[in-house]
């Protein structure tokens, strides 16, 4: 349960939340929805407890039962005691530290089993017993199951594990945790269709308190009963799903549509009236007056029609022509230690071309793209580019980002000039204002992404490779996403699990991993995007 007493939130000149108060509830499914830079990672933070230096608080947050949160960014290698997966869902309920006390206890008993021994490994065997030490095996098999992560990938260490695993174990220790409340960033990010069904069905059969920050409407609209609306720093509450959320938004909109053009016609008549009278009888001249303060107070009390949200879009400029072969891949192969990701993975690429790398979580797709792009190393192969061609890279994890710059400071090399070409360039996707002075780490993840698709649109790159660029993004983002690079005329290669953005895309031809196969694309091929 939440409870929030007159909460504002400012960031240097803006206030990102006007003064609220409101309560989640026991059992309350609530979903927090607004546009990408809105604020609701932001707020998010607030209500959880962390208050970075860079914002200004008032008011106050209170919780009450056991609160669990799913970050929309993992934390380096696990909260365990081992940087392993299993580790980090067993401490959810402190049983890896508990089992291994439980191995010192054990053998300090064996070595001296005086009363003290015995009594110390009794303790740690009771408590072991109450959190579910002996049945944790067979639960965490369950939410593996569940969420189609294979059981063997949880003693691997977390840090080589792809995007989309490590989210389902990050999901897996929420779950694991049994909270009264569930706080969830983007949760079916990396997830597939199978994945998802299986999470809805939880959250249903979930008892407690849930508050989902997600783009992911069919999510929203099954597993939420209330909304919370962010927008220009006002909190708006729904009762209902998403779909409701956006009905009873239309009808608030054209109500207030209504109720304006109703005092504009009465502002009008009196004002037109008073005029009339100015100049007459005495008597006029004071009835005039009188119309006058009505239509002051009209005026004052006038009512603020809520804007429909513009449609997102984003422009890449043309880029310079490439060569007819921007690139050929000849078989480039990858290893983690003993395990082989890629083979021999062997394609090539005309100008223009849009190619879609399709393949499991794990089945090394991104490291492929980390290999084009020049950021991993291959144990065998090459990457070979034509001529006239500049790359502009994706990463998944924003690992092109420098964390320690500005995002203004990221077109610093760029090929904008000026610093009114970079603000604007900024403020062509979504990074306006005072955010061009914020630092990568305060930003959300859909604003991080916005900032690496400005960097690629003031980089000249003719060859896109582009890592789920989608992620974290709003649904008006990734539709404007799409239509920018289905209409661009370079050349792209993409890892998305969104089919909103690969329709959009257009693709011409796939890269089925791990059979390790270059195929003209087919309509099928999108079944497989979807599962992953």
């Amino acid at each position: 349960m939440l409870i929030v007493r007159d909460l504002g939130i400012e960031i240097g000149a803006r206030r990102i939340l006007e003064p609220v108060s409101f309560t989640v509830g026991n059992g309350e499914k609530v979903g927090l929805v607004g546009r990408n830079g809105a604020g609701k990672s932001t707020l998010l933070s607030v209500l959880l407890g962390y208050t970075p230096e860079h914002l200004r608080i008032s008011g106050n947050v209170q919780h009450q039962g056991r609160l669990s949160h799913l970050p929309q960014e993992p934390v380096p290698g696990g909260l365990g005691v081992e940087p392993i997966g299993l580790s980090h869902v067993l401490s959810a309920r402190g049983i890896d530290q508990l089992d291994a006390d439980m191995q010192h206890a054990r053998h300090a008993l064996a070595a001296d089993p005086t009363e003290e021994t015995i009594e110390r490994f009794t303790a740690l065997e009771e408590a072991f017993r109450e959190r579910g030490g002996y049945e944790a095996e067979s639960e965490v098999a369950r939410l593996a199951a569940g969420l189609g992560l294979k059981e063997d990938l949880l003693l691997e260490d977390l840090n080589s594990l792809s995007g989309g695993q490590r989210r389902r174990v990050d999901l897996m220790r929420v779950l694991y945790e049994e909270p009264e409340t569930m706080v969830l960033d983007e949760p079916t990010n990396h997830l597939d269709k199978a994945a998802k069904r299986w999470l809805f069905d939880e959250l249903d059969r979930f008892r407690g308190t849930v508050l989902v920050i997600s783009h992911d409407l069919p999510l929203l609209d099954k597993s939420i009963d209330r909304v919370l609306a962010l927008r220009d720093g006002q909190l708006r509450e729904y009762k209902g799903n998403y779909t409701k959320f956006l009905e009873q938004e239309e009808t608030r909109r054209l109500t207030e549509e209504k109720m304006a053009m109703h005092q504009g016609e009465q502002i009008d008549r009196m004002k037109t009236l008073a005029d009339s009278m100015r100049g007459q009888t005495a008597a006029r001249a004071r009835l005039a007056k009188v119309l006058d303060r009505k239509v002051g107070k009209l005026e004052d009390n006038r009512v603020e029609v809520t804007k429909k949200e513009k449609k997102v879009t984003f422009r890449l400029p043309p880029p310079p022509r490439s060569g007819d072969v921007p690139m050929t891949v000849e078989k480039v192969g990858v290893r983690y230690g003993a395990l082989a990701v890629l083979n021999d993975v062997n394609f090539i690429t005309r100008r223009g071309d849009r190619i879609v790398i399709v393949g499991k979580n794990g089945a090394g797709k991104s490291s492929l793209l980390r290999c084009l792009a020049g950021t991993q190393s291959s144990q065998s192969g090459v990457v070979k580019f034509g001529a006239n061609v500049t790359v502009g890279y994706f990463a998944q994890e924003h690992e092109q980002l420098d964390f320690s710059k500005n995002v203004l400071a990221h077109l610093d090399n760029a090929t904008v000039v000026t610093e009114v070409q970079r603000r604007a360039l900024l403020g062509a996707f979504g990074l306006k204002g005072s955010a061009a002075h914020q630092m990568p780490g305060t930003l959300s993840g859909g604003e991080r992404a916005k900032l690496a698709l400005a960097i690629l649109a003031a980089s000249d790159a003719n060859l896109l490779l582009l890592d789920e660029p989608t992620n974290n993004l709003d649904p008006a983002s990734v539709l404007a996403l799409g239509e920018m690079m289905g209409q661009w005329k370079g050349t792209i290669v993409a890892v998305s699990h969104e089919r909103e953005f690969i329709e959009a895309l257009k693709p011409t031809h796939a890269v089925l991993l791990p059979e390790e196969y270059f195929d003209l694309w087919r309509d099928d091929y999108m079944d497989l995007i979807e599962r992953r």
